[in-house]
């Protein structure tokens, strides 16, 4: 019996999925292989498969085994970071001249790597609204290979109806990627619902405790996992083994501490859409929230991630960063410990000027599984200043 088909349930996968005992020792959790190479039976007698740690590593191995299981995948890789993961991606799927279909609202690295990398490769892409498929549609052309997802997206909460724009893009014969990084596979799973490729930065839920970078792709189709395989050994940003074992740690709890990250999550939104600076709230588990009937329909619960708008402006939400005790002034997100930041003078200044452009007044909240009270009267007491 493979390791996927211990359970169908998620979190009996997500502690045993990959993590074989060890067949020397006993070990209940598999031993970190920090180790480049590795004695052959022979030339060409590869023991287990390995030879050299870029092309496979017994620790990775047990990391991928268990994200392909997590996400419903055929095939998981893991990489040395998100942005690697998806130039890995980038370069698999496409070729000079070929065209993606980029979302409103993305990470600023991704988008990045877009405008300032893919492009002077000669890949063509275009932005669109992919909570709206008509609109997806009518960005794509002849040449698009790929519909590039996020949802929720980063930093403005956004939804897109995964299985939709599955149709659209499937049917323009392109291939659906989602990053799945918000989400995570507990509360949603993208491969069901139609996607082709499911992207994450595994720095984030994934590891679950702000020490650790990494990202993952994970595909349903055999075929383009090869490729994907291929092009992984040949350019080489491959997870290291203890980064891959500190994020095997992370899964184990992914379950529970997405429940939590919710629950914490739909208090903080509660609070802050009541609140009078706070001009507009950026939550999908709240029922005015534009996306909110599609990610019921698609997500388990609504995730840990909230954005919201102050009414002062700038300097005031800038203001509202600097004053809180318990949320952390600092980028990225989906720790233990609850975060803060301002978008846009941090993680997504690289998309200033552009369709991607975030509003100067908008505060991103990674809320953490610490008590929810305390939270909620952290943010107050910012808020009230």
């Amino acid at each position: 019996m493979s390791d996927r088909h211990i359970s169908e349930h998620f979190e009996t996968l997500a502690i045993h999925a990959g993590n074989t005992a060890d067949p020397l020792t006993g070990a209940v959790v598999p031993p970190i292989y920090q180790v480049s190479t590795y004695k052959q039976d022979g030339v060409g007698g590869l023991r287990g498969g390995y030879e050299y740690s870029r092309s496979g590593n017994p620790t990775r191995t047990a990391l991928e085994e268990n994200l392909a299981a997590l996400e419903g995948g055929r095939r998981g890789f893991a990489f040395a970071s998100g942005l690697a993961a998806e130039d890995t991606l980038l370069r698999t799927l496409l070729s000079p001249g070929d065209h993606v279909v980029i979302p409103n609202d993305a990470y600023g690295g991704t988008f990045r790597l877009f405008a300032k990398v893919a492009s002077r490769w000669g890949v063509e892409w275009s932005v669109a609204d992919t909570s709206d498929p008509a609109a997806v549609r009518a960005a794509m052309t002849p040449r698009t290979k790929a519909v590039w997802v996020e949802t929720p997206s980063n930093p403005l909460l956004g939804i897109t109806d995964i299985a939709a724009v599955a149709q659209v893009a499937h049917a323009g014969g392109a291939k659906l990627v989602v990053d799945n990084t918000f989400a995570t596979p507990y509360l949603q799973q993208p491969l069901a619902l139609g996607a082709d490729v499911v992207v994450h930065s595994l720095t984030k839920y994934m590891g679950g405790h702000s020490d650790v970078v990494g990202g993952a792709l994970i595909v349903a189709d055999e075929e383009l996992g090869e490729e994907i395989g291929f092009h992984q050994n040949s350019m080489g940003g491959v997870a290291g083994p203890f980064d891959s074992w500190l994020v095997l740690r992370g899964t184990k709890t992914l379950a529970v501490r997405m429940d939590r990250h919710s629950e914490n999550a739909t208090k903080v939104a509660d609070m802050l859409s009541r609140h009078p600076r706070v001009s507009s709230v950026l939550y999908p588990g709240l029922p005015e929230h534009p996306g909110h009937e599609v990610a019921a329909k698609q997500m388990r619960a609504f995730g840990g991630m909230i954005s919201f708008r102050v009414k002062d402006g700038e300097e005031a939400a800038v203001s509202v960063c600097d004053r809180t005790q318990i949320f952390t002034l600092g980028e990225s997100l989906g720790g233990v410990e609850s975060l803060i930041e301002h978008p846009g003078r941090m993680t997504h200044a690289s998309v200033a000027g552009s369709l991607l452009e975030v509003p100067s007044d908008l505060v991103r909240l990674s809320v953490g599984i610490e008590n929810a009270d305390d939270l909620v009267e952290d943010l107050k007491q910012a808020l009230d200043k």
